[in-house]
């Protein structure tokens, strides 16, 4: 789609804001039942809801749960299954660590083992994120190189840490099986390479597992770590040039600043906590007369999803709704709300089920949907869409495109 897109692209004064809650898909505990933004009390979102255009969004394909890192490169108009990236590459990047060709990089998870090395916790509580930087002070001391590799490790945030090997003068391969069996009761993964060069990769992976439980022997929930989403160095066709867009990223999560950062946005700095947003509005005020597109990312959405609390999930719905107003007071010619994936509590994991999406302009047919939840998004006139539709209609909407063919 991008390659339709970037000749018909033109710049315009008007401004795109798209705003994504993590996670934001849900399922009812019973089947009779609301899901969380059904049962939220969301008075904002349901005006805007009926001022818009509803519709649902699936990121890969139909069944495919996404990763949020597919799933926002969809929402960004990327194909997923054409530009591939692993966890790894996106964390490293939005924390500020340079890759170069041949390195690796691996996103972490520290987790709780017990006996006979059984997952009991795979997020080990969500520690703070200054019991991480200490872990990952501990790790540092215990693991500097394996085999003569550079071993790097990085806090990434709570439970998260970013692990890059480097081996100057012979690349490692990125193409291998993954330790974290993303669920509990089990024992980690033993980690496999597809390939020759990936072989490398993965002795080093499970060498460094080993060193890391023992290091962390003496640690009473932090004492096991977990490895997905391995990567190269990724390069994205850039999202200015594709869309003729001046984009900024207003993010807290440092996976979420990378993948920005790698299709071209500025990320821009957000003070404060992550739960409060207050930094976040504050960005995106200050900035608002320097950019045309402008992505918000929410993502305590997803957290309350994954740890199975569906009480909580609907309380940050609500959090977020309060908050709207001060983002249509600037006045956004084109505002999309939607999300990179479901998390339903139920489930307390990522889903396949498709995301509800939200979009307002001045030039929107009259829709069904009275409010922004899954239900309702289901009646809405945009209908069952590719997520990398959804940048082309967001272009339409805001009147940058021009018209294809004579």
């Amino acid at each position: 789609m991008i390659d339709t897109i970037k000749p018909l692209a033109k710049k315009t004064d008007s401004k795109i804001l798209m705003v994504v809650l993590d996670g934001v898909g849900g399922l009812p505990l019973d089947l009779n039942g609301d899901t969380e933004l059904a049962t939220a009390r969301t008075p904002n979102l349901d005006a805007l809801a009926l001022e818009s255009q509803l519709g649902q969004l699936e990121l890969v394909g139909a069944g495919i749960t996404p990763g949020s890192g597919p799933g926002h490169l969809s929402l960004f108009g990327y194909d997923p299954l054409r530009f591939v990236v692993g966890r790894g590459a996106l964390s490293a990047v939005g924390i500020g660590v340079k890759l170069s060709a041949g390195d690796v990089a691996v996103r972490g998870n520290f987790a709780t083992l017990g006996e006979g090395r059984v997952v009991q916790d795979r997020r080990a509580g969500r520690p703070s994120d200054e019991k991480n930087a200490e872990i990952v002070a501990k790790l540092r001391a215990a693991i500097p190189e394996i085999d003569g590799v550079q071993v790097e490790i990085y806090t990434e945030s709570e439970h998260r840490f970013v692990v890059v090997f480097r081996n100057p003068g012979t690349p490692l391969g990125a193409n291998l099986s993954d330790v974290d069996p993303q669920a509990t009761g089990v024992t980690p993964l033993v980690a496999h390479g597809h390939d020759a060069v990936s072989e490398k990769t993965a002795e080093l992976v499970n060498a460094f597992v080993t060193r890391a439980e023992a290091a962390l022997a003496d640690e009473a929930q932090v004492n096991g770590v977990l490895f997905r989403g391995y990567s190269d160095v990724p390069h994205f066709p850039s999202f200015e040039d594709v869309y003729q867009l001046q984009a900024a990223c207003i993010a807290s999560y440092p996976m979420y600043k990378g993948l920005a950062s790698l299709v071209g946005m500025d990320v821009l700095d957000v003070e404060g906590e992550e739960d409060a947003l207050d930094g976040k509005v504050a960005a995106l005020r200050a900035n608002w007369d320097k950019y045309d597109f402008f992505y918000f990312h929410v993502k305590k959405t997803d957290s309350t999803g994954e740890d199975g609390n569906f009480d909580a999930k609907v309380k940050k719905v609500e959090l977020f709704d309060a908050l709207l107003p001060q983002l249509l007071e600037l006045g956004p010619d084109v505002v999309c709300i939607t999300g990179d994936h479901s998390t339903p509590s139920k489930l307390a994991t990522h889903s396949w089920h498709p995301v509800p999406v939200l979009i307002r302009s001045a030039y929107g047919r009259k829709d069904a949907a009275t409010r922004f939840t899954e239900e309702e998004a289901a009646r809405g006139t945009l209908g069952l869409r590719r997520g990398t539709d959804l940048m082309p209609l967001l272009m339409a909407n805001a009147l940058k495109l021009q018209k294809y063919g004579a």
